[in-house]
């Protein structure tokens, strides 16, 4: 771990301007790239008080053995240089929004003679234009099947298109009519192209023209007495149509945007992102990344604009009639980055006209966004129960836990404890148990903390001493006596013949916490004689490992199956103490209020919160719908209602009248 005062520069030295910097460690890898309106202001801020620091600014600067930066003339050059940067060194304490597969679009090979129309994956190429991405390959198939009666173009590769050629006559498609048969002159390489280009307007949301043209050749040709050829535009119009139901209408104004949503935890951040061209949704994508520290949400929303864009222009190379780019002209977002201005400024230079970046308030912009969020948060959950179901990765997982901590066996057993309250009232704590990496529900349980420890220690270290040594008071109580036949085994259930749930210990015990839970809990293993438990405490800020009595925590790869697996257990202990916390709160309450109602006891009590869902809705209450709460009477409602209307108004005094 370096002192940064050891490469801090010298006084006077860091210019004024605005530019971009680079950390650098001892080998020369570039650690972090970052931007400043004052070069001097920011890197400044990196050398102060190492505990007044963010804990991921913390950990780079002390990772990092020397810092240099470039001056530019303007903050749209240093936005511009610092994403060139974050490409070419993928520096890791950045974050990366990167897609983690590729999606498939919709091209159309422009620069060819004889356009094709195809599903492709991969990188942009010079002379294609793109349309999507779309989640799945069966989608854009569906979609193009669809539309070829309508525009038939050339689907064919470039060595069927040059057989057909040689042959004189069509493939399968020109005989269908789903393909315009340009390869047997059918149509001219100039009514093709124009073809094709009709197929691009209306991709692009130019629907309402085409249809109204289709209706006025369908009309011509009844008038004509054509009835063979207007049957068919009907049925061209069908399928128009209904290829623009398969696209729901999001934005009523036809609106062209990208609406953006954010889903995370301390590990990994999930993105969606919403393609609307024409107030359709045209295209969808999203993926999981990495995430390193705890940054703004603002932060993460400039560094996702300027990574995210910034690629997509770099990869568009498309040569359309209109010079389209993949910027949209509005970008939704759900909180502005702090140097908006600046970002919309760039990215209005990337796209050649204006680019807003706003936040959704109301009406259906608003709602789109809630959609996007859910699918973040669904996207999240969905990648966290894939992983955590897969046997291989709970395998790979447990191993590299008896790996790190030098443990004879894989921990199959685990368990974690966590303590909740609110400024030190309602202390409770929670004991989850993993079994092969699984949640074992059945062995969980809650812990009702009494008082507070009184030697000085904090409250949450106290309460982690207090059930650790109730648990493991509870495992010497069960354990299987080593001298005494089974038969007559007081750790046995007598109903079942196997051992008590806690009558063997699990291989590791996890606290939810640092150095200071770590060795109160090592202490009372100490005390009880247990040495056959490895205890460990997990920092929600870093992820860090914490072993007993060891000044430095061990660092787990973020992208390990072993630290997963350990902030899920961490995430579901506190999970399982927070539910505990609240409903007891809630008792206490609760009790509080009704308690000085006479006549009132725990039975009825309990049916009127159960009936109304709180007291606050219980106030709200008349006296006769008091009375329909089962065993709830006439009298006794209206002792409630009387009683709970006298708690909530305050008393008039000729004092408070007075001041009022």
């Amino acid at each position: 771990m370096a002192d940064p005062s050891t490469y801090r520069p010298a006084p006077g030295s860091i210019p004024v301007e605005p530019g971009v910097y680079r950390f650098r460690d001892s080998n020369g890898r570039v650690l972090y790239v970052g931007k400043a309106k004052s070069l001097r202001s920011r890197l400044n801020s990196y050398f102060a008080d190492l505990a007044g620091l963010q804990p991921r600014t913390r950990n780079m600067v002390t990772s990092a053995a020397g810092v240099e930066w470039t001056v530019v003339s303007t903050e749209v050059e240093a936005l511009q240089l610092e994403y060139n940067w974050i490409k070419e060194f993928d520096p890791p304490f950045n974050v990366r929004y990167k897609d983690d597969k590729s999606y498939p679009v919709l091209a159309v090979t422009m620069g060819e003679e004889i356009p094709r129309l195809f599903v492709y994956r991969g990188p942009r190429r010079k002379g294609v234009r793109y349309f999507g991405p779309y989640s799945h390959a069966w989608a854009i198939r569906e979609t193009l099947d669809l539309l070829l009666r309508v525009f038939p173009a050339r689907t064919c590769s470039a060595g069927v298109l040059r057989r057909h050629q040689q042959l004189g006559r069509p493939c399968l498609l020109g005989y269908i009519d789903k393909c315009s048969a340009p390869c047997t002159g059918a149509v001219t390489v100039d009514e093709h192209r124009q073809i094709v280009n009709d197929f691009c307007d209306f991709l692009a949301g130019k629907t309402d023209r085409l249809v109204r043209d289709l209706e006025k050749q369908m009309a011509t040709a009844s008038e004509s007495l054509d009835f063979e050829r207007a049957a068919r535009l009907r049925d061209d119009i069908g399928a128009l149509r209904t290829a623009l139901e398969k696209q729901s209408v999001v934005f009523g104004d036809g609106t062209d945007a990208d609406v953006v949503a954010f889903a995370h935890d301390e590990l990994e951040v999930a993105v969606q992102v919403f393609h609307v061209r024409g107030g359709r949704v045209r295209g969808q994508r999203g993926w999981v990344n990495e995430r390193i520290g705890e940054p703004n949400r603002s932060d993460i929303v400039e560094e996702f604009l300027t990574q995210f864009y910034g690629e997509q222009q770099a990869d568009s190379n498309e040569e359309s009639p209109g010079g389209s780019s993949p910027i949209p002209r509005l970008i939704l977002v759900p909180e502005l980055p702090q140097d908006v201005d600046l970002v919309e400024l760039w990215l209005s230079e990337k796209k050649g006209s204006n680019v807003r970046v706003r936040v959704p308030q109301r009406g259906d912009k608003k709602t789109l966004a809630e959609t996007v969020h859910r699918n973040a948060v669904e996207a999240l959950a969905q990648h966290k129960m894939k992983r955590a179901g897969d046997l291989t990765a709970r395998s790979a997982a447990l191993q590299e836990l008896q790996e790190t901590l030098e443990l004879d066996t894989a921990p199959l057993r685990i368990e974690c404890v966590d303590i909740s309250h609110v400024q030190g009232t309602d202390v409770v704590g929670s004991l989850v148990v993993f079994e092969d990496g699984l949640p074992k529900k059945s062995d969980y349980r809650h812990y009702s903390i009494k008082e507070a420890a009184g030697d000085g220690r904090s409250d949450d270290v106290g309460s982690i001493a207090e059930v650790t040594r109730r648990r493991f008071m509870r495992h010497k109580a069960d354990a299987l006596p080593l001298d005494v036949p089974l038969e007559n085994t007081p750790g046995l259930d007598p109903e079942t013949g196997r051992p008590k749930r806690f009558a063997y210990p699990p291989n590791v015990f996890i606290v939810d916490g640092g150095a200071p839970q770590v060795n109160a809990a090592a202490a009372v293993l100490d005390e009880l004689g247990i040495t056959d438990v490895s205890v460990i405490g997990l920092a929600k800020r870093l992820e860090e490992v914490w072993l007993p009595n060891d000044p430095y925590p061990a660092i787990l790869s973020r992208s390990s199956d072993a630290l997963f697996l350990l902030q899920r257990v961490r995430d579901e202990a506190h999970r399982f103490a927070i539910t505990y916390h609240r409903s007891k709160r809630s008792r206490r309450m609760t009790a509080s209020v009704l308690d000085s109602i006479p006549g009132l006891g725990q039975v009825r009590k309990t049916a009127l919160v159960t009936h109304f869902g709180s007291v606050a809705n219980l106030k709200s209450a008349t006296v006769e719908e008091i009375v329909e709460v089962p065993g709830i009477g006439a009298h006794t409602a209206q002792a409630i209602y009387e009683s709970l209307h006298q708690v909530s108004s305050p008393q008039v005094t000729p004092e408070s009248a007075a001041v009022e």
